[in-house]
Formats: structure tokens, sequence, C-alpha cells
């Protein structure tokens, strides 16, 4: 799901006594953490309609309500994001995952014949999905080959019915069974 990957080695510390981490090891270790998948969309006045397919969103705070995702440096998108007003993180559904997939790729028109209405800032707001936190942009913060942008929560809704899409070891998952 993570847009581009570290094309040199990552350092593991400041200092040459640390190891150098291989870029592949590492990815297939943060893959080893399970996350939901989301869809994150804007509106900009040039670039029009734009959204990714993303699951590196999380929560930031309560008070004030923030939440952040974080986009590739190389992503075509990167620039209308940040010059958009606002953002959407739409957390998908269990069968959502070909939406998911549509969103991921690159170079085709990933809006036709996909219904949405438009969130406070013009940002698509994607119809029957877990949940969609509509966000006016709070902060952005470089992040190595990565740019995380913070948005304040300024509308939200949700809808408890159903399974979320998830993502672990490269793959989508849905939830298994609960432990208690």
């Amino acid at each position: 799901m993570a847009q581009g990957s570290a094309t040199k080695p990552i350092a593991a510390g400041t200092d040459s006594h640390h190891e150098i981490l291989d870029p592949q090891r590492f990815r297939g270790a943060l893959g080893l953490f399970a996350t939901g998948v989301t869809i994150v969309t804007a509106s900009h006045r040039e670039a029009g309609l734009i959204g990714i397919t993303a699951n590196s969103f999380s929560s930031v705070s309560l008070d004030p309500p923030l939440v952040l995702f974080s986009v590739a440096n190389t992503a075509r998108s990167l620039k209308a994001f940040l010059e958009a007003p606002g953002f959407v993180v739409n957390v998908l559904r269990r069968d959502q995952r070909a939406l998911s997939s549509r969103f991921a790729r690159q170079g085709e028109d990933k809006w036709a014949g996909v219904a949405y209405t438009a969130g406070r800032f013009g940002a698509p707001i994607l119809p029957d999905t877990m949940a969609a936190f509509d966000c006016l942009h709070y902060a952005q913060y470089e992040g190595g080959d990565h740019r995380i942008i913070v948005g304040r929560v300024v509308a939200m809704e949700h809808n408890v019915e159903g399974e979320p899409l998830l993502f672990f070891g490269g793959r989508y998952r849905a939830l298994g069974e609960e432990i208690t």
C-alpha cells in the first residue's frame, strides 16, 4: 500500500556503530503490523478530484480532534493534497477491496463511475464506508520519503455495521475470531 519505496539503505541510527537496514526487509517487517485501509480524497482547483489508497492513517489527538496520513514525495497527487484546503479519510469496509485497488493504481481515471458526496472542503466522501473524517489542513511535516499531513476533523460520519478491510503481510485480510 505504501507508494514508492526507499532507494537507499536506511540507517538504524546516526552514528556509524549502528547497522544499515535493508529497505526490503524493513518494508517486510512493517507489513507485519495489521492496518485498516483508507482512501484519502481531496478536491483541488486545478487537479480536480484526487484520491489515494493509504494505510498510513492514524489518530493524533482528541482535543483538538486531529488525524494524519502520509503520502510519498514521489506521488503525483502530493502537490494537490498540500494545496487543497482539506481532505477526507474514508475508512473502507471489507467489501470495498476493488475500490481500494482502484485508488492504489496510477494513470487511470479513478473517479469514473464512483459515487460520492462533497465534504465541507469539496473532498469526496465515499458512500457505505465504515467512517469518513472530513478534515481541514492543520500541519504537514517532512518524513523521509513521505510527507505527513495532519488534519483537524471538522465533521465525521461512521457506521459500526459490517467489517473493516484490513491489510497485513502485503495482502488484504478480514477480521478473524474475537479473542476473549
